[in-house]
């Protein structure tokens, strides 16, 4: 990838780094084997490695040649898999680096919460450090380090701790710091075992470490699982290897206990260079979720769409006013948003933890809810006695405050307005709901919504298409457009080759572009600095061309909108169009699933 000039930073480019994860945590792994995000015990807990967001502060666990010297390094996930391997090329021969979390049966509620490193001698001999400098608590904490045995240490401080353990002879530097060398032959393997524990179950006594045998044995559980969850990947030809691993990010996304879904497995990494647009994504919004479900679901992957309908309805107390547009993954509601006292990536400040957002009114949640269901009710699934009440609510919500104006879906930080999409979206609830009740005989007030949902469409047709051009615009007597209205047809608005959609998509095309990738909109949204081109919004564009019969144009902006990934098939939020960059928080689970959507229309498409 191009971009900066990385000699003047540490900071590796976001697009450096690779995910692990066990549907409960997640880490970032970058090119040298470094380790420089972990949130554990969940993804929105604090980091206990964080140097991502402060090189000297924020913690690290690195496992690379011990010179750097003449090394080469290279890396792909293995098969099917969130499974790292990381060869290294040295002088004196070759090896790999296996990593994950490592995953079993019985893991949604009881994980291992383990990060596994195996190092494997493949030719000759290479000699290899190992270094491992937790923080705890966004680098707040340093925590202290004691040896227990041969295998085993601690590191202990505040309310978290790490056992590490494995056949690597550490010592401990000042206090806070084990570091290790060592050599690995053809056919050798050394392991490096990190388990989170809290500090009060190692008192009086640390358990007994896993056994070499036992840490190989689940490498090899955490291989397996992983492909059999890819084996359920419904897409094949051309697409489907890239759609599979697009799968497996939003897979790893997904928080087991409870079923929700991050959008992100990080925070404040910016959308703007060393800018101020840095947002924490390791909640669960609404949005970005349904889409994730959606996207899985027609790949074959139903268990997580019901999941995610489970923990919506349970943490919205089965009641349309308690409704938020995010939570946390364990459906916590205050998410207050806070700055830290970090250097942030590459010196973009500040560093949030929390968002704001979850207090803002987007309209838009009501129609993504329904449709939800909706689809769960196509595959048999339709709504029980207290699931259709809640339903019934959110219609009614939406009939009540379709008129307001809001924050819309790229949750605008100045004043509301009339967002399109958000109006859109309330007709879609109403409409589902209407389905709904039609197809299951249900009571519902049907006259009151079918008023409505007439009302909705005559101002979105009135007020929300440009008498000039034609075509759907951001909102309401504006004559900007917006990426979001590629959304429309998906949820049955419009036809994909209504007249006015194809217009819109002709003027996304010509307003929107930069560089073959699409930006989400032009208008001032009173931020400072400029964001990227979203990778979400080039796929949205390939996928509306795909299902407006215009193949060709769909397969270009595709190509341009995958070249966006990194080496590893991981998409960030955003891409700097100039020099090809990776911007935002990363991986983002909305470019994944948008990837996936595209990939679907193109591969139904093709050849027609």
């Amino acid at each position: 990838m191009g971009g900066r000039d990385a000699s003047d930073s540490p900071y590796p480019l976001i697009s450096d780094y690779a995910l692990i994860a066990d549907c409960h945590s997640a880490a970032l792994i970058s090119r040298r084997g470094s380790i420089d995000w972990c949130c554990q015990p969940r993804f929105d807990s604090a980091s206990d490695f964080g140097r991502l967001l402060d090189w000297d502060r924020g913690g690290f666990c690195e496992l690379a040649p011990a010179t750097d010297d003449h090394s080469i390094v290279s890396r792909a996930y293995m098969d099917d898999t969130l499974v790292l391997v990381t060869t290294i090329e040295a002088e004196g021969g070759e090896a790999r680096v296996f990593d994950c979390f490592t995953m079993r049966a019985g893991g949604a509620q009881s994980p291992h919460r383990q990060l596994l490193r195996v190092a494997e001698g493949v030719r000759g001999r290479v000699e290899l450090r190992a270094t491992v400098s937790p923080r705890f608590d966004y680098g707040g904490v340093r925590p202290w380090i004691r040896r227990h045995g041969p295998r085993s240490h601690s590191a202990v401080g505040g309310n978290d701790a790490l056992l590490v353990s494995g056949d690597i002879d550490f010592e401990i530097v000042d206090l806070h710091d084990l570091v290790g060398h060592f050599a690995v032959q053809a056919g050798e393997r050394r392991r490096l075992s990190i388990v989170y524990a809290k500090p009060e179950t190692l008192d009086p006594k640390v358990p007994v470490p896993p056994s070499d045998e036992e840490l190989d044995q689940r490498l090899e559980e955490t291989i397996s699982w992983w492909q059999g969850f890819a084996s359920k990947v419904m897409l094949h030809g051309r697409y489907g290897p890239e759609a599979r691993r697009s799968a497996l990010v939003l897979k790893a996304l997904v928080h087991a206990p409870t079923g929700a879904v991050v959008a992100a497995p990080t925070t404040s990494l910016p959308e703007s260079p060393g800018g101020s647009r840095n947002w924490d994504y390791r909640y669960s919004w609404i949005r970005d979720s349904q889409f994730t479900v959606r996207s899985l679901t027609e790949l074959g992957c139903t268990d997580e769409a019901d999941g995610f309908r489970r923990f919506i309805e349970r943490t919205a107390a089965g009641s349309a006013e308690s409704l938020q547009i995010m939570y946390g993954v364990g459906g916590e509601r205050r998410l207050p948003e806070l700055e830290l006292d970090l250097d942030g990536y590459d010196g973009a400040r500040p560093v949030r933890i929390g968002n704001a957002a979850a207090n803002q009114l987007q309209l838009d949640s009501f129609g993504y809810l329904l449709d939800l269901a909706w689809r769960w009710h196509q595959r048999g699934e339709s709504p029980d006695d207290d699931y259709w009440r809640f339903l019934v609510s959110l219609v009614d919500r939406a009939v009540d405050l379709w008129r307001e104006p809001d924050c819309g879906i790229w949750e605008m930080r100045d004043h509301p307005q009339h967002f399109v999409h958000s109006k859109v979206m309330c007709w879609v609830a109403i409409r589902r709901g209407l389905q709904l009740a039609e197809e299951c005989l249900r009571k519902a007030p049907v006259r009151r919504w079918q008023r409505a949902a007439t009302a909705i469409r005559k101002a979105i047709e009135q007020q929300g298409v440009s008498d000039k051009r034609g075509v759907f615009v951001q909102s309401f007597g504006s004559e900007e457009v917006d990426a979001s209205a590629l959304l429309l047809p998906t949820y049955d608005f419009v036809p994909w080759k209504d007249e006015r959609m194809v217009r819109t998509v002709d003027a996304i095309r010509e307003d929107l572009d930069d560089r073959g990738f699409t930006r989400r909109y032009r208008s001032d949204d009173r931020l400072p600095g400029t964001e990227g081109a979203f990778v979400a919004c080039t796929f949205w564009l390939a996928e509306t061309l795909a299902h407006q019969g215009r193949q060709a144009e769909a397969s270009d902006v595709f190509d341009r909108a995958v070249a966006a990934a990194n080496d590893l098939g991981l998409f960030a939020e955003e891409v700097d169009p100039a020099t090809s960059c990776q911007l935002g928080n990363f991986p983002q689970g909305l470019s994944h699933l948008s990837h996936i959507a595209a990939a679907v229309a193109l591969a139904e498409h093709e050849g027609g």
